[in-house]
């Protein structure tokens, strides 16, 4: 079982659960890896699973959650700030340097879906972060813009987020939109066709992934700023620590292919990409076939790293 750890985060706390291996010694010096999880996850979700997988392989793994989220303290609720997102990695590897038997000069990350573009954001300009990985990595900023003709309407987007904060400051209520549909029910009746959207209603809302602490809602407050976010700015200049990029085959909707190839073309020092063929986004989640895969590559990528 993880053991919980406070990681202490200026006026607030955020939740950790540290995922120790067998036989961890606490006056030894053993290498550790940050996980960062997709946006609205908990740590007891995609997180844990790869927590657990790389303790097994020899490392002090923590999973946390957000600011904002799950057990973490944070208001308002639900919030989904991708620059305290990047910035909680930081607070993590922080409550790791005080961990016992934690090397602090051996902390690697990891991170999935649009954690995967909070860690590389983070990583790029704290580089106590020896090594760092990314599975099915999205950048967050560029899917909310929209990939290609949808991005016209960004700016009028922009527009109408700005009216209703507006309304909010003068005593409207603060607005909760769905990441996903809340149930199979709800996304057939919105004819929800594509594969990767309904892969991940089968995940999150269904007793598969669904974890009681996960909302699966995100404040509207949160779209101007998600808006606005590049998680790969000046990685090609700042980013110089070793890089893995682990990609599902199956290429979709949620860009993760193509957002693995821009960061691997970017990071000076990137290896890759580690393509798990037949796996989509959300297999990659917690399918043990492709999880074991991924982590059997990060294991020896962090061994040789840390």
């Amino acid at each position: 079982m993880p053991r919980p750890l406070v990681i202490p985060r200026g006026p607030v706390d955020l939740a950790g659960a540290l995922h120790l291996p067998d036989g961890f010694d606490p006056a030894g010096s053993c290498a550790a890896v940050v996980l960062c999880g997709p946006g609205s996850s908990v740590k007891e979700q995609i997180a844990a699973g790869y927590a657990a997988r790389l303790a097994a392989a020899g490392f002090v793994a923590l999973a946390f959650d957000p600011a904002h989220q799950g057990e973490s303290g944070g208001e308002p609720r639900d919030l989904e700030d991708p620059y305290r997102r990047s910035e909680d990695v930081s607070y993590a590897v922080d409550a790791l340097t005080t961990v016992a038997g934690v090397d602090p000069a051996r902390i690697g990350a990891l991170g999935i879906c649009a954690g995967g573009g909070y860690t590389v954001h983070a990583a790029r300009t704290d580089h106590r972060i020896a090594a760092l990985a990314t599975v099915v990595a999205v950048d967050i900023g560029a899917a909310r813009r929209g990939r290609g003709p949808a991005a016209d309407g960004v700016a009028t987007a922009l527009d109408d987020l700005a009216a209703e904060r507006t309304a909010e400051v003068l005593g409207g209520t603060l607005d909760r939109v769905n990441w996903l549909p809340d149930s199979a029910e709800d996304a057939a009746a919105a004819g929800l066709t594509d594969v990767d959207a309904l892969q991940a209603v089968t995940y999150y809302r269904t007793p598969r992934g669904h974890h009681e602490r996960s909302t699966n809602r995100r404040l509207r407050r949160s779209d101007s700023l998600l808006i606005g976010f590049d998680a790969f700015h000046l990685a090609d200049r700042l980013l110089t620590q070793p890089l893995q990029v682990v990609v599902a085959g199956r290429r979709g909707s949620t860009g993760q292919y193509e957002d693995g190839e821009r960061l691997r073309r970017l990071a000076p020092n990137a290896e890759g990409p580690v393509v798990v063929e037949g796996a989509g986004h959300y297999e990659m989640y917690d399918v043990p076939e492709y999880v074991d895969r991924a982590v059997g590559s990060l294991s020896a990528f962090f061994r040789r790293h840390l």
